[in-house]
Parts: C-alpha cells; structure tokens; sequence
C-alpha cells in the first residue's frame, strides 16, 4: 500500500485559518461506512445519528502554551516548541535554528524568569532541554508561551481558547484534539439528555499529528509515541455500551486510537495508563468503536490512513471530493465528518 494512494487535490482557500464564529455552526458531511452515502448536513443534526444508550468518547487534554521564543546567552533568537515532558523540568523539544543550539548552549525567556540548557540533539534533530524556574511552570508558560498552532494555519488567534475543546482539562498537548472543538456546552447536554453517554480519555497530542509520512510504503512509517490514560469510569461506561448493544463512537483520531490501543481483543476496556504508537490504516480490524467523528485531513496523512481503516479508502476519497466540490472548510479550523 503505497502513501500515494491516499492523495487528493484540495484548493489552498479551502483550509480554515479561523475557528468558525459559533463552534457547532460548522458543516457535517455524514459518511456511512457500509455503503459510501455521503449526506450533507449541520453538526447541530449530529442528534439524528445518536441513539440512547450511545457512548460518545472525548480526549480532554488541554493544550499548553508549548511555543517559546527566547535569546541565546551568547546573542541571537532562538524558538522552542514543547513536544513531550520527560519529568523534573525536562522537555524534548523542537529547537530553531538548530545548529546554534548544541549541547550545553543556554536560552533565556522573558527576564529570566525562565531558562533552558540544551543537553543533547536526540532523533529526528529534536533536543532534550533542561528548564530552570522557581514557581509552577504552566503557569511561566501561560505568561512567555505562546499556542502552537499547526503549520497550516498562517494567521494569530484572537481568543486561544477556541483552539481548546469546552472539556479540556488535562494540560499536556502540543496540538488541539480537533474534532471536539464542534461541541458546546448546551450540544453536550442535549447530548446527556438524550441518554447518550459521555466518556473521558486523556491522549496529550504531539507534534507528531503532523509529520508527514516519507515512507513510500505506508507499512514503513513509524508513529510517534503518545501518552494515554483510560479512567475506570470510562473503562465501565465503553464497556457496558458494547454489552448493551449501543455504539462507542470517538471523537476525534485520538480518541480512537486510545480506545483501540488499549482494547483487549474482544475490544474490552479496562482502566490504564501508558505509551501508544499505534498505527491504524486500511486492514486494521477494529476492536472498540463503531463510529468516528472527526475533521477533514491532510492528504497522504496517518490520519486520513486511520479515517480509511474505518469507512474504506474508496469511500472516503469520495467523500473527500464530495467536499472539495461543496466547498468544505479543512483541517484543524474546519468541518466535520462523522462515520457511522
């Protein structure tokens, strides 16, 4: 399976640049699995394909300020990007301009109140860095950090919270679950009031989410790790929906890829923490869910791989270009699709 298989033409115009004026105001393209229907509708009418005794399933993590522009002890601008906490004040991190900053060099934030020693280049050309503060560090970073937004997006956010989901909660993500960022308050609630229930995982995205795949065979291509948790409520809620008959639909990529990573192989669930790497692309089994909801993505991406796994490569390329031609709005800021 080649990574060219899975390439469309989108316009450059289509990519959203700015979060829609009303979160759930954004389009819904309904794609059905089974028999490669696409319907075209509001994500408000994500109420029609909900059933009581559903089980919707969201990442709460929240994104930290993990960009931070800062000055080399000895002169010049330097620019970290915060990819995954190691522990004790540890980062590996995203460093520009990367050849200035060997081992041992050190970088100043702000006043000073925050500074970094480069310990050593690791994989991919990414460094391992030291931070020294006094204080809670997330909260130096909401002072000196800025979002990191994705590299597809070329204007600032006015309000970063609405590159938040309305139920983040666990600070750790370098990139925005985006799927979730449809959902309201009030859309959850009618959500719950329907009888449909709502469930919690944690996956903290990495940077990752947007590296491309250069392996021409996509069997080739290697993940980056992510950390998970599964809580035992949400271990009991997944599992009683299957056992119920009803529907564990993710929201969003990672969702799903933490549901099928932990799953046991009758798709059971049982609360746990740790690392995934998972894979998923055409072939994949599924285990755990039965439907996704989740944004339009990058051509030739592991994400438009995984969407493929679920609904078929055919189905899903037509769907995409079912969205080019309604004018869809892309990625991160963009529509939804939901498979079912």
């Amino acid at each position: 399976m080649k990574k060219r298989d899975f390439h469309y033409e989108l316009p450059e115009g289509l990519i959203a640049q700015t979060p829609i004026e009303r979160r759930d105001a954004s389009r819904l393209l309904v794609l059905d699995k089974g028999t490669g229907a696409v319907s075209h509708r509001h994500f408000t009418d994500i109420l029609d394909y909900l059933k009581p005794g559903d089980c919707l399933v969201m990442n709460d993590s929240r994104v930290i300020p993990a960009r931070l522009f800062g000055r080399r002890e000895t002169g010049g601008a330097v620019e970290l990007v915060l990819l995954r906490d190691r522990g004790e004040g540890v980062w590996e991190s995203l460093a520009r301009p990367g050849k200035k900053l060997r081992p041992g060099a050190t970088v100043i934030f702000g006043d000073g109140e925050l500074t970094a020693r480069i310990l050593e280049v690791i994989e991919g050309g990414k460094r391992l860095v030291q931070f020294t503060y006094e204080g809670i560090f997330l909260e130096i970073l909401e002072r000196l950090g800025k979002m990191p937004l994705p590299p597809y997006i070329h204007e600032e956010l006015d309000d970063t919270e609405r590159y938040q989901t309305v139920y983040s909660r666990v600070p750790g993500s370098a990139a925005a679950p985006t799927a979730g960022l449809h959902f309201t308050d009030e859309l959850l609630a009618r959500v719950r009031d329907m009888g449909v229930q709502t469930a919690f995982v944690t996956l903290h995205v990495g940077l990752g989410t947007f590296r491309p795949v250069k392996a021409e065979d996509v069997e080739d291509h290697e993940m980056h790790a992510e950390y998970c948790e599964i809580s035992p409520e949400t271990a009991r809620a997944v599992n009683e929906t299957r056992a119920a008959g009803g529907h564990v639909i993710a929201v969003g990529t990672t969702s799903c890829r933490t549901l099928e990573s932990q799953a046991g192989p009758n798709g059971t669930l049982e609360a746990t923490s740790g690392w995934t790497d998972i894979f998923i692309y055409p072939g994949y089994q599924f285990k755990c869910i039965d439907g996704l909801i989740t944004n339009f993505h990058l051509p030739e991406s592991t994400l438009i791989m995984l969407v493929s796994a679920l609904a078929g490569r055919e189905h899903v390329l037509h769907a995409y270009d079912e969205a080019v031609k309604g004018k869809y709005r892309f990625f991160s800021f963009g529509d939804a699709m939901l498979i079912i």
